[in-house]
């Protein structure tokens, strides 16, 4: 009966992870009014997700229904970081900014708002993750789930989201000049 509920509890938590990706995607998508930037920020999801399954094994804390809440909650979390890195490159961009400069002026001016975020959210999940009162062991692994996902997204966005950026732009210049002589 138990592992029945478990594997129905997981399936549903999948589903809410399948359905936050894609409203976060629309959301963006219709915000930045463009395909491509959300997509380039939609690759600090499966950043987050390297830090999730490092911080269970180090904590020895199993897969429950708690983490699984904890990674769709790190969802919504995990593509602040991006948004703000990708929005200002775009506005460098329209200011007339080289595209290597605009990726390189803005993870240097965004990396403190970048970091002051991931952090804030990562000491104030410590009390919960260290199991601290009453209750906490229920909480517990949703806060450790949150704050190894901050943390290895934070750091891999600052480099990977630029990356993206600077390759998906070059492409999409390549393929309009592609259309444009067709």
């Amino acid at each position: 009966g138990n592992a029945e509920d478990q594997q129905e509890s997981n399936f549903y938590l999948l589903i809410a992870f399948i359905v936050a990706v894609i409203l976060v995607y629309m959301v963006m998508a219709s915000q930045f009014e463009s395909l491509l930037d959300p997509f380039i920020i939609m690759f600090t999801v499966p950043l987050s997700l390297i830090g999730v399954f490092v911080i269970l094994f180090l904590t020895a804390t199993p897969l429950s229904v708690m983490a699984l809440v904890g990674v769709v909650m790190l969802v919504g979390i995990a593509v602040n970081n991006g948004i703000v890195l990708v929005d200002y490159m775009n506005q460098q961009r329209h200011q007339g900014i080289d595209l290597y400069e605009a990726a390189e002026k803005s993870s240097i001016i965004r990396l403190r708002p970048v970091l002051m975020t991931a952090l804030t959210t990562i000491i104030g999940m410590i009390p919960m993750a260290l199991e601290i009162g009453d209750g906490s062991e229920t909480w517990a692994p949703l806060a450790r789930v949150v704050i190894g996902g901050l943390v290895t997204t934070t750091m891999l966005t600052l480099v990977v989201i630029p990356v993206m950026y600077i390759i998906f732009e070059e492409w999409s210049d390549k393929f309009k000049l592609f259309f444009k002589k067709a």
